[in-house]
Parts: structure tokens; sequence; C-alpha cells
């Protein structure tokens, strides 16, 4: 991830100058939410719940991200294209990977494109990724919340570090947060920093209030200081990500994550199914990443996922009465 800054920081001659071509794309490019008069008292009910009205309002804006330009963003911006460019470009290069995946899951749910980048500030799209919290994989899945959204994990599979079926998990997690909050902004600081500590924040210092993005804005000084500044950085990323040429930013995308698979027996070692392919194992690992002890299950039959076009080899090998299983990881 990368390294949380202070607001305070940012150099305001240059800010000052990237002002005008930000605003440029905001106003062309995004949208701003429109409101409809009279309607941010009826948000919740007396129980603290959306009512009816605010309900059918977050959905008609559910596939819609407002962006926003101040000066928390342009820091975010400033940052990316200087002290961090090399390692921003090594991000956005790597999006190539998912990124058509990403937003065909996006676009079946009718969620909003630009969460393509929550995976970029979560990991720069590593599914190997570990924080010192044990938040794991692409999207940084902590063990309980991973579980709620029916990953699996066990002494052969942790479904964290799977690129699909994390996305799967992750993009379900976050359309849950928009109907509870009504606002992409807060669902993205939850997704961040849980429910609890949002919520609790809301209670306090907004009277509870939900389905405003600019809430995001008034509690922002309130919230952990990673979770401040989650919001301005998605929104940085959003739009460096779409000019990039503009900023000079070297972006090579690579070939997408594609795949064949096949119906494997238990026990199966990676490394023998790419050493019968002529491949390197880690191409065989990269595919799996979730089989976390790079063989498939004992003791069932598991879709095992393989390079394409590779299928019938792959399948010969496997009915092969030489083919090596394993019962444990022995």
């Amino acid at each position: 991830m990368f390294a949380v800054g202070n607001f305070d920081e940012m150099p305001r001659v240059r800010a000052a100058a990237l002002c005008g071509s930000l605003m440029a794309l905001f106003i062309g490019g995004g949208h701003a939410d429109q409101w409809l008069p009279g309607v941010r008292s009826s948000w919740t009910g007396e129980d603290g719940l959306p009512t009816a009205s605010a309900e059918t309002d977050w959905e008609l804006r559910r596939g819609s991200f407002p962006m926003e330009l101040n000066e928390a963003v342009e820091f975010w911006v400033l940052r990316l294209t200087s002290d961090n460019k090399s390692v921003f470009e090594y991000a956005l290069s790597r999006a190539g990977l998912y990124s058509d995946m990403i937003q065909t899951k996006l676009r079946e749910r009718g969620m909003p494109g630009e969460l393509l980048y929550l995976a970029l500030i979560e990991s720069d799209f590593h599914t190997d990724a570990r924080s010192r919290v044990l938040a794991t994989g692409m999207w940084q899945f902590m063990e309980r919340t991973a579980k709620l959204y029916d990953l699996r994990i066990d002494a052969y599979v942790d479904e964290r570090y799977d690129p699909v079926r994390a996305t799967d998990a992750a993009l379900d997690h976050l359309n849950d947060l928009y109907h509870q909050y009504g606002s992409w902004y807060l669902a993205a600081a939850a997704y961040n920093a849980g429910t609890r500590r949002v919520s609790d924040v809301l209670r306090r210092h907004t009277d509870g209030r939900l389905g405003d993005d600019s809430l995001y804005w008034e509690i922002a000084d309130h919230l952990p200081s990673e979770t401040a500044n989650y919001v301005p950085k998605l929104l940085a990323v959003t739009y460096l990500a779409r000019s990039a040429v503009r900023y000079g930013l070297d972006v090579r995308p690579v070939d997408p994550y594609e795949y064949d698979f096949v119906w494997s027996p238990g026990g199966v070692d990676l490394a023998d199914v790419a050493h019968t392919l002529g491949i390197a194992a880690e191409q065989m690992y990269d595919l799996n990443p979730q089989l976390i002890r790079n063989m498939t299950p004992p003791g069932e039959i598991y879709a095992l996922r393989i390079p394409m076009g590779t299928a019938t080899q792959v399948l010969a090998s496997l009915a092969s009465p030489n083919q090596r299983t394993r019962l444990t990881d022995d």
C-alpha cells in the first residue's frame, strides 16, 4: 500500500497550478451527485435505517461514482506523480492483469467502474499481498470477513489469494456497504476501517446521517489517518489512470489473467503439471495462488486452472497411470 500522507505537506504553488487541469476532467468526465429538494431530512427513519424513499434514491445512484476535486485529492495527484511515480506506474501496469475481469464483474452488479482502483490502493494488484495485521490477498481480506463472504480458508486452500473468488467477495462486500451507507465514499471508508468505526463516527459527528457523499469529508478528521486518505487517494488514482499520457506516466499493461480449467484429482502437484507442459512451475502457481501448498487438496476433485489451450494435454497427463498424487503434503 502507498504510505499515508499529510494533507498539509502539499506544495501550495504546485497545487494551484494543478487545479485547472484537474477541474477540466472533473467537470467534463466526472459528475457530481444530483440531490432532490428536501430529501436530506428523510435519509433515515427513527430506527436509524434507510427509509424506502432513501433506498430508492440510493439504488438509482448505485452505478455512479462521484468525482470530486479538493486539496486532499490534489495532494495525492502530486504524490503519485512525483515521489511515488515509479511505484505508481508499476501498479497501473499491473492493472492490466485483472482490469477486464474486475470491470466485467462491476458491470454485472451495476457498480461503478472506478472501484477497480481499490485493488490498486489495497495491494497494487498483488494476489500474495499480506499486511502487518494479516489482511491478505489482492483485496486485503481479514479472515473473519473472508469467511462471512464464503471464501474458503483451510490447510490447502486460501481463497483470499484467488483473484477471481476474492474479487467476487470484495464486490459483494462493497455492495453491501453501499446499501448500508448510501454512499460510495462511506462504503470505501468502511471497507478500509470497518463498519463499527465508521458508523460510530457518523453517530457522534453527523447525528447518524447517511446517504450523502459529503459526509465523508465531514468525518475525515475523526477517522484513522489511512482511512482519511483512502477516498482522496482513490479519486486521484482514478483521475491519473484516465490521464496517464497527459502526466507522462509510463504504463505498460501486462497480459490479462486468462486460463482454462480441468477437474483434477486431489493431491496433484502443480510443479508436476508444469513439467508435463514444459513451463515454469511459477506459471502454474500464478494461475492458482489460492493453492497455498502448491497442490490440489487431497481427497476431492478440484477445478485446477491451467494455461489456455492446454486442457487436452493436462487431462491426458492426469489420466496416466504414472500420474503421481499425494495424500498429504509430504
